[in-house]
């Protein structure tokens, strides 16, 4: 009897052992697996970022603070002037500025473009000027793009202001391109800090003088009309008062 108690209590305790045993192989995997995991996800977000950063690099990755300012451009606003969209010309005129040791021979095409002032770009986000030209919103409006000619000096175009063109505060800048369509050059009109060569324009109001003198005549005949409308149906009343 008690080597057969023996034996069961024994039994029980190798049971619980391996019960144990189990639980702490179950464990291990599971930390195991965790561990797994999370090097998997951790290597997954590093690939990500990695893809992401050459993706930026190798599409639209130039940055403005890289390209040298080896184009002289003008442009006809005086500092402080105010023009009207729809009204007023912008005459430009840019060219390579021979004082500076480098080379357009990369130049293939240009683009002049009205750029909003930092004074318009204050809490309106679509107008942010970020570094990565890819993702810059300062010069939204092309005023001219066309191919870039190395023989001629200065070249000068006359742009009227388009109706569209939201009152703001501007400068002018041109953008030099190589074959790739990639930025490799620039000039404005405005010094670094965008303080000096600035002008505003104004949207038209799309009213006129005479249009205001009709519409203060029409305004006048209709008072005039009402009044007079009440005079007659007054007199009507106190005629069938009468009778």
């Amino acid at each position: 009897m008690y080597g057969f108690g023996g034996e069961r209590k024994d039994r029980r305790e190798n049971g619980e052992n391996d019960g144990a045993r189990k639980r702490e192989r179950s464990s291990n995997y599971a930390s195991l697996l965790s561990g797994c995991l999370i090097l998997m996800v951790s290597r997954l977000f590093v690939a990500l970022l990695l893809l992401c950063l050459a993706a930026e690099s190798c599409y639209g990755g130039v940055l403005f603070s890289s390209l040298p300012r080896t184009l002289e451009i003008t442009a006809s606003p005086q500092q402080g002037q105010v023009l009207r969209a729809g009204e007023d010309r912008i005459t430009v005129s840019w060219g390579f500025n021979q004082s500076v040791q480098a080379s357009d021979e990369s130049y293939k095409r240009v683009k002049v473009s009205l750029c909003y002032a930092p004074v318009s770009q204050v809490d309106r986000g679509w107008r942010k000027t970020v570094d990565n030209l890819s993702k810059d919103k300062t010069c939204q409006f092309t005023i001219v793009e066309r191919a870039y000619d190395a023989s001629v000096r200065n070249h000068i175009y006359e742009w009227m202001i388009e109706k569209d063109v939201p009152e703001a505060t501007y400068f002018v800048r041109v953008y030099a391109y190589n074959s790739a369509g990639e930025d490799v050059a620039f000039g404005q009109t405005t010094d670094v800090k965008k303080k000096s060569g600035l002008f505003e324009i104004r949207g038209i109001s799309g009213r006129h003088l005479s249009l205001e003198i009709a519409s203060v005549c029409f305004s006048a005949f209709s008072v005039a009309s009402l009044f007079g409308f009440f005079l007659i149906e007054k007199r009507k009343a106190k005629g069938f008062s009468k009778n």
